[in-house]
């Protein structure tokens, strides 16, 4: 099994890209890839920018990388309640792909963190709405709140009740398949 890991995060040191990549090592056989938005430089979307230069070569190559996985995890960051820029402005620009959906109906585990006691649960609960329109296949989603209360970068999740929620979606997952 081929995974996608996608801190939904423009930020260096993402919380995210970080909490993905550690829920992303329980599923141990599989393959993983790692798509670090902080290191893409991509012009914010707009119709002028688009008809100047097409759809820009990272939207195709993420789009691609969507194509050759089979499964995607996601954990997307909440700003002011809403998806992070770097995140939004390359789901726009992968939206401009003639004949996509964006996530190309791919199954996903949709997560999100924050250092809040929330979790992200705004950003999430959009996402939940929104991705399926945007072609994803959501099979399960998790928050973890407080993030620098609940997670340790050495251990992982330090909540034992978060750690053992998570381990029964990730168990579920694998025996989907």
């Amino acid at each position: 099994m081929k995974i996608l890991v996608i801190g939904g995060s423009n930020s260096k040191n993402s919380i995210n890209r970080t909490f993905a990549n550690y829920v992303a090592s329980f599923f141990k056989t599989a393959s993983k890839e790692l798509i670090d938005i902080s290191k893409m430089d991509l012009p914010i979307y707009s119709v002028d920018t688009e008809k100047e230069i097409g759809i820009h070569s990272i939207a195709l190559e993420f789009a691609a990388k969507i194509d050759n996985t089979d499964f995607i995890i996601i954990s997307l960051a909440e700003n002011n309640g809403s998806f992070n820029v770097g995140l939004k402005n390359l789901l726009d620009w992968t939206s401009r792909i003639k004949g996509r959906k964006i996530f190309n109906r791919k199954p996903m585990l949709l997560m999100a963190t924050s250092p809040g006691a929330r979790g992200g649960l705004t950003v999430l609960e959009s996402a939940k709405s929104l991705f399926p329109r945007y072609g994803a296949d959501i099979k399960a989603s998790f928050s973890l709140p407080e993030y620098n209360k609940n997670f340790d970068v050495e251990k992982g999740i330090t909540n034992p009740e978060l750690l053992e929620h998570l381990e029964e979606i990730v168990t579920d997952l694998q025996n989907a398949d």
